[in-house]
């Protein structure tokens, strides 16, 4: 019986220290959180918004320029080849690309396009270019036979005129109707010398401009075929300068990658952006907007880079809103360009923009939440000493609210409206004008 209340005892005692230690913790938390300090020092007016790591600048990777072939389909036409609507008209398909992120140095292989059309568009030029090689040559060959032809008829014809010419010197003591047959032969000898030598002029200008015809047929050829080739050498694309390479984006928002069609109109199949000059572009509200203004410093962190933070500032602010797709609100674009050159930045990072609106040195300011106002809409707060102090606002954050008169730092106020709030006594009236 003895031992049994003695064990009763020990644990109504463990029970009794349970709660009063229980009751000290409860006490400490309730008093955590509904009491706080007034507190002096440095105090920000920022605006916080996320956005999106661009390059300032990028240089675009294109493809093809579809109006040069266009024009040399249509020399081609001039040589006996078509094609140069259907090569201005037709898109461009993608069927290799480096993944996007790849970092390249100026001439590195980037990706390749659909060639095969344009392959037989080149193999019919360089077949028309051969037979064109062929009707020159023969024309040259032909040309060069028939003047020799000619020439030698009028060297022929030349010795007959003068045979007819000594035969009529030889007649001169002979009959006259012997005489004036020989005057006839040797007009008739002379007419016909002078037709083959018209003959032979009027055949070599028309050789001459049938070879110069095909020469420039042969010229156009050779262009047609060569200006081919150059275009087609562009299905392979490679790196203008050095960079990081970006998949350009639709407009629905898709990015052009393998498979994807270039359209002949917009010629972009990447960029390299200038990774030593970052921007990060951020859309604010039209609350929030007219507190912006450029030049603007910015305090910037990533969350893919705990601990660490990026200075900037405000180089642009929209002076139109629009309606983005997640709100019904305008929203304003913000351009922050990042100060300094950072390796470890790259585009399509989320960053979060802290935009200092204005900031203080050594302000007195309270959390937000302390500050109570009544029908009068003077603004006051409840002091632990049990009083509804009267106070001079200044400007606010997204946290804490400046306070000009009626608080000294260290003063312990209540973070909520405490119970039987009515019977504390209003001090601070003198500030009331102040208020208004």
């Amino acid at each position: 019986m003895k031992r049994t209340l003695i064990t009763t005892g020990i644990v109504a005692v463990v029970i009794v220290i349970i709660m009063i230690v229980f009751g000290r913790i409860t006490s400490k938390k309730d008093t955590d959180i509904v009491y706080t300090e007034v507190k002096q020092g440095p105090f920000e007016i920022t605006v916080t918004n996320s956005g999106e790591l661009e390059a300032e600048n990028s240089i675009d990777i294109l493809g093809p320029e579809i109006q040069q072939s266009s024009s040399q389909g249509q020399r081609g036409g001039q040589g006996g080849m078509g094609g140069g609507d259907r090569m201005r008209l037709m898109s461009f398909k993608i069927s290799d690309i480096v993944p996007e992120g790849t970092v390249v140095n100026k001439g590195d292989y980037i990706a390749q396009l659909d060639r095969t059309d344009y392959d037989n568009t080149l193999k019919s030029a360089v077949e028309n270019l051969n037979t064109l090689q062929s009707n020159l040559e023969m024309a040259v060959l032909d040309t060069a036979v028939t003047l020799t032809n000619l020439r030698d008829a009028i060297k022929n014809q030349i010795i007959t005129v003068e045979e007819a010419e000594i035969t009529l010197q030889q007649s001169k003591y002979e009959p006259p109707a012997t005489i004036r047959q020989a005057e006839i032969t040797l007009n008739r000898q002379q007419r016909a010398l002078e037709q083959k030598i018209k003959n032979y002029s009027l055949r070599k200008a028309k050789a001459l401009t049938d070879i110069r015809t095909k020469k420039r047929l042969l010229a156009e050829g050779t262009a047609l075929v060569n200006n081919l080739q150059t275009f087609l050498a562009q299905f392979t694309i490679k790196a203008p300068s050095q960079g990081m390479v970006i998949y350009k984006e639709e407009f629905n928002g898709t990015k052009r990658k393998s498979g994807s069609q270039v359209n002949p109109f917009d010629r972009v199949i990447a960029t390299l952006p200038d990774l030593t000059s970052m921007i990060s572009k951020t859309y604010v509200s039209e609350i929030e907007v007219n507190r912006i203004q450029k030049g603007q410093k910015v305090i910037m962190t990533i969350d893919a880079m705990p601990g660490k933070s990026w200075t900037g500032s405000i180089t642009n602010v929209a002076n139109i809103g629009e309606i983005l797709g997640n709100s019904d609100a305008k929203m304003f674009e913000v351009i922050i360009k990042v100060d300094g050159i950072n390796s470890e930045l790259r585009p399509a990072m989320t960053t979060y923009n802290k935009i200092i609106i204005n900031s203080y040195d050594n302000v007195v300011y309270i959390p937000t939440e302390c500050v109570h106002a009544g029908a009068d809409g003077i603004a006051f707060v409840y002091k632990k000493n049990k009083t509804r102090q009267i106070v001079v606002l200044g400007e606010m954050n997204d946290k804490n609210t400046i306070v000009k008169q009626g608080l000294e730092a260290g003063t312990s106020l209540y973070l909520i409206a405490p119970e039987e709030a009515d019977k504390f006594k209003l001090v601070g009236k003198d500030l009331i004008a102040a208020t208004e």
